[in-house]
């Protein structure tokens, strides 16, 4: 009877694989490509365009089943992946169309808006507040309109919100600390909503697309102030019971012990809650960069391998706690139980760590292969393969633009055709009958261990390349630590410690030697490599050559796939000809940042805004935008001390101590650093590559004077000298063409420059102080004269930047204005002076709900 029940006692005739090419596989094909191809749409179809591409999706599968009988089978393959193409287009088409029906009006940006609702997902503590979810149930305008103040309103029934405590200054004083917020938990806010905004620059992340994914479609924050009424908490609901738990543990593991520890026992808590509830907030960046540069952060967060692992464990439990009862057996054979119950208990585990998009697809996986198995299938590896790949697809089309969809299957396809291999060979070479000893046992399944990741470590690498531009060089040893210290150590511990509290203590003390042994392998010379991003055709060979080394083939075959490395590996970016120079004025938000670049030099000018304690635009956007380009600063020009122009450059100088620096300089930075510093001053000239560089401000005058204003000394301290003491640069091309940097001067250093008849024409102006209405007189335009002027702020600022009358001001003269928020990075050439470049224009995406189309 057990036999009958178990099965995998199915007649072998029942255990056959598709055919190479049958109706399902293609569909399984088409499915994929068209959730590929809808996913590139710049914009969205009208419902109907939607309704006829289903409907051709029909005829093409009626057309297909006719033409498996009456023509050959290539013909009904293609029409039935076709078919499939056209239903998955129409599909993921309608689900974009009603998510986006649900976007913020405009009208209601900036807005003081009540909301009441419920906190959808557990709080996560910033060094400035808390972050959190909230599930609108109602929303009303409190600004007076036609309708009347209090009138109701409609905003999108997901929204990110922001809690900032008090900053110090008098407007920050008024501003409530927040209060401690729960999961489940009903609170009514008065907020300031805008639509989802995310820095958009080349080989960056696309914030937009993640919050997309996540269902949210409106940001904002807490106003808390005197002028605004009280945040309330109104009732502890029953909804999120999930997101209630994971919030208790994840307070649990980080809570402040009795007595005083150290930083990284601090440290080290927070990998742990990352374990246990998926918190990777809860990593300091420190260590972030550390699992980076040592090429294991895949393991620090819940992933596949720690959920595949889980089942795996869970589903032996289970079996071995079945088999000890016959009437169980009787009931259900114990193999099917420890299958089933491993697959439940993994999507719980999943479900714990907040159902991330990796968790989502390994349950995918695991739940395709275990229904397989139910079934009594024993598909090829491939055929699972891409069965498990459209089952994701298929729920979430959008995860084909996430590099860890890609890292994900990559890897799993690598060791199911490894794995596969590796069965085959063992049935071969096992005597009928015999068990292995224990010590051979022992050593194949090390031998195996380390197999598997070199193989993992090297079909990734050129993926890798690809989607971070970095390699880790001690990777293959940091993981054959880590991996299993952490899978077979760290995380049951952390797990375990759910059910007795002390082992999480355990688990936070495994976690010190480890890090400890991580930081001593980022310091070994040269531990990363950072390379150019290479074009998608030199990526994907690389990606194949990767492969096909892995794959047991003799070895005069595999080394043929070495020559597919080396596009990737050696790939350098295209650079300016002789005489001519490109820019490319990153999107950072509210700050500057112009990358100039010649035929074999580079100069950065002014590296952007510190977003917060730990995070700034140099980490965040310059330096893999850098990376990415392959380029080397020769010069770093900070044009003077404002936060916004100088608060990444010490993440810049840190993984570029080669270039030269001008300008302004902190006393934060290392006395070498200040010592080498040049400061900028009217006269200073250069030339590179037959391009000239000319610093036309600080004048003497300037530099010398005290604050040029006592009275706005005292209302602005913080800006009045350094605006004065802006670097002002100008470029000039071998065919004349310009380009002008003006920092944050202002009107008396424009009429100071004018009065001085400084060269100021030029085809592309950075604009003056980021558009304020301080900047940018008429004449100064007009001596100028460019072609087109870019206004570098943040989307929705709180400085109002670039005013009206300014931006009007540049379009009565013919000029093209474009701020970054609308363009997100600007690229130009002097070779081509009348053109510029927009990323969001050049990849245009259709959930780029708050900002591609407008200022």
């Amino acid at each position: 009877m057990r036999a009958a029940l178990h099965p995998l006692s199915t007649p072998a005739a029942a255990l056959r694989p598709l055919r190479p090419w049958s109706g399902f596989q293609a569909a399984l094909i088409g499915l994929v490509a068209g959730a590929a191809w809808q996913v590139t749409q710049p914009a969205l179809w009208r419902p109907g365009g939607y309704a006829g591409l289903l409907l051709a999706g029909v005829a093409l599968a009626g057309a297909a089943w006719i033409a498996n009988r009456r023509t050959p089978w290539g013909v009904a393959w293609l029409l039935c992946a076709l078919a499939a193409a056209c239903a998955m287009g129409a599909g993921s088409g309608v689900r974009a169309l009603a998510f986006q029906s649900q976007a913020l009006d405009a009208a209601l940006e900036g807005q003081d808006l009540r909301l009441t609702g419920v906190v959808a997902a557990m709080p996560e503590p910033t060094p400035w507040g808390t972050r959190f979810r909230l599930a609108v149930e109602h929303a009303e305008r409190l600004a007076k309109t036609d309708a009347g103040q209090g009138a109701r309103v409609r905003v999108p029934p997901l929204v990110e919100l922001s809690w900032q405590g008090p900053r110090g200054g008098e407007r920050a004083s008024a501003q409530i600390a927040p209060m401690p917020l729960a999961a489940g938990e009903r609170w009514s806010l008065t907020v300031r909503l805008k639509a989802p905004h995310g820095l958009r620059n080349p080989h960056g992340f696309d914030q937009e697309l993640w919050l997309w994914e996540q269902g949210v479609q409106a940001t904002g924050y807490v106003r808390a102030g005197k002028a605004q009424a009280k945040p309330q908490r109104l009732a502890q609901t029953g909804r999120h019971p999930v997101a209630r738990l994971r919030q208790h543990l994840r307070d649990a593991v980080v809570a402040p012990p009795a007595v005083p520890q150290s930083p990284s026992w601090q440290r080290a808590r927070g990998v742990v809650a990352a374990l246990v509830v998926g918190d990777q907030g809860a990593i300091a960046h420190s260590d972030w960069a550390l699992f980076r540069a040592t090429g294991v952060a895949h393991l620090m967060s819940i992933s596949g391998l720690h959920i595949t692992l889980f089942a795996w464990i869970a589903a032996a439990v289970l079996g071995w706690a079945w088999r000890r009862s016959a009437r169980c057996c009787l009931w259900l054979p114990a193999p099917t139980a420890a299958l089933v119950g491993g697959v439940l208990l993994a999507l719980a585990y999943a479900l714990l760590s907040g159902w991330g998009l990796p968790a989502q697809r390994t349950v995918a996986m695991l739940a395709v292969v275990g229904g397989l198995r139910l079934a009594g299938a024993r598909w090829p590896w491939h055929q699972v393969w891409l069965l498990a790949l459209a089952a994701v697809v298929l729920a979430d089309p959008w995860a084909l633009w996430q590099a860890g969809f890609w890292l994900s299957f990559v890897a799993v396809g690598v060791l199911f055709a490894a794995s596969a291999r590796t069965a085959a060979a063992h049935e071969e070479g096992a005597p009928n009958g015999e068990r292995a000893r224990p010590l051979a046992l022992l050593r194949a399944r090390s031998l195996a261990l380390l197999r598997t990741q070199a193989v993992v470590t090297l079909a990734l690498t050129p993926l890798g390349v690809l989607l971070f531009g970095q390699v880790s060089l001690v990777g293959v040893v940091a993981n054959l630590l880590a991996i299993p210290w952490v899978t077979l150590v760290v995380t049951p511990l952390a797990l375990l410690g759910m059910c007795w509290p002390p082992l999480w203590q355990l688990a936070t003390i495994c976690v010190l030697p480890l890090t400890a042994g991580l930081a001593w392998l980022a310091q070994l010379p040269a531990a990363q490599l950072f390379l150019p991003a290479a074009p998608v055709w030199a990526a994907f060979a690389a990606v194949a050559g990767g492969i096909w080394l892995v794959l047991r083939l003799p070895w005069p075959v595999r080394l043929m796939g070495l020559p597919l490395l080396l596009p990737a590996l050696w790939w350098q970016p295209a650079r300016p000809v002789h005489g001519s120079f490109t820019l490319l004025a990153a999107d950072i938000g509210q700050g500057n940042a112009v990358l100039v670049r010649t035929r074999s030099h580079s100069l950065l000018y002014d590296t952007g805004p510190r977003y917060g304690p730990d995070s700034d635009a140099g980490q965040r956007v310059l330096v893999p935008l850098l990376s990415a380009l392959g380029a080397r600063l020769d010069v770093l020009m900070l044009s003077h001390g404002d936060s916004d122009h100088v608060g990444g450059a010490a993440s810049v100088l840190r993984a570029q101590p080669q270039a030269a620096l001008r300008g302004a300089i902190s006393p934060e930075w290392p006395v070498a650093v200040q010592r080498s510093a040049t400061a900028c001053a009217a006269g200073q000239r250069w030339s590179w590559d037959g391009v000239a560089f000319e610093v036309l401000h600080p004048l003497p005058a300037t530099a010398d004077a005290p604050a040029p204003a006592a009275r706005r000394q005292r209302r602005r301290p913080a800006q009045a000298v350094p605006n004065a003491h802006s670097c002002v640069l100008r470029i000039v091309a071998a065919n004349g063409a310009a380009a002008l940097l003006a920092g944050d001067i202002e009107r008396a250093q424009e009429a100071a420059l004018l009065a001085q008849r400084a060269p100021l024409r030029a085809d592309w102006l950075l604009v003056p102080h980021h558009g304020s209405k301080t900047s940018s007189s008429a004449d100064w335009i007009a001596a100028v004269a460019p072609r087109h002027a870019l206004v570098q702020a943040g989307y929705r600022n709180r400085y109002g930047h670039p005013a009206a009358p300014v931006v009007q001001r540049y379009r009565a003269q013919g000029v093209n204005v474009v701020t970054s928020a609308a363009c997100g990075a600007a690229q130009w050439s002097s070779a081509q002076p009348q053109r510029l470049d927009c990323e969001r224009a050049l990849r245009l995406r259709y959930w780029q709900t708050g900002d591609g189309r407008k200022n």
